[in-house]
């Protein structure tokens, strides 16, 4: 499985947030973005989801194009972002089973306590999610991703708020979902857990890819240096 964005162009107003971007990720593989503040990977994120549609290129998957406007390609992803999502007077059981029958999921009791296990959570469930901590809502928010079992999850600051505890199960669900028919795409500010997850990296710089490789190549340091330059050629 393959998953591409060709010449993506995502506009605010004057400002392009994405400027002409190529990106490449591949099943077995987690592919993870990097950059500074206001670089652009939130909006990439978007554009690829299909959450908003670029104002240029094209979202391929296979080398076919999809469209955030196809229910059938939406069943297939899941997305974690700085929103979570969650409905805040329902419990945790109440959120994950709304979500399950949203998704088509007939057992969605069982699934909502599966992909609470699978998150380490499973004592959240009878909690109203006003209740919870940030941390806590992140990991809930993670597990409703991963009911369906998407063929292709986006990470956005996935690590925001978990405790040491929570990073380290969230680490091992995405090390766990490699395989040949999955996809993770992951944008985080920590290089150094980036790259230890990581397969493949790019790095985005006002809205233009600077950098790409597999991660092995690269540095914490290195690559925090690439932050500072102006958008230049590819290395």
């Amino acid at each position: 499985m393959t998953l591409a964005g060709r010449a993506l162009v995502c506009r605010y107003g004057p400002t392009r947030a994405v400027d002409g971007v190529d990106v490449d990720a591949a099943g077995n593989e987690v592919l993870a973005v990097f950059g500074p503040n206001g670089a652009g990977k939130t909006t990439l994120l978007k554009a690829l989801s299909g959450e908003r549609m670029p104002d240029e290129g094209q979202v391929l998957l296979d080398g076919r194009a999809v469209s955030g406007a196809d229910p059938g390609w939406r069943a297939r992803l899941g997305l974690v972002s700085h929103r979570t999502g969650l409905y805040l007077r329902l419990t945790v059981a109440e959120n994950l089973r709304f979500f399950a029958a949203m998704y088509g999921l007939t057992a969605g009791s069982r699934a909502a306590v599966e992909a609470l296990e699978t998150v380490g959570a499973q004592d959240l469930a009878p909690v109203r999610t006003e209740a919870l901590s940030r941390g806590q809502r992140q990991r809930v928010a993670l597990a409703r991703s991963l009911m369906h079992d998407p063929d292709i999850l986006f990470l956005d600051e996935p690590f925001t708020g978990l405790d040491p505890a929570g990073a380290a199960s969230l680490e091992a669900v995405l090390l766990a979902r490699k395989s040949p028919g999955r996809i993770v795409v992951l944008v985080t500010h920590d290089l150094s857990r980036g790259l230890r997850l990581a397969d493949r990296i790019m790095v985005m710089r006002r809205g233009r890819k600077v950098l790409e490789g597999r991660a092995g190549r690269f540095d914490a340091e290195g690559l925090l240096a690439r932050f500072t330059e102006d958008p230049g050629e590819v290395a």
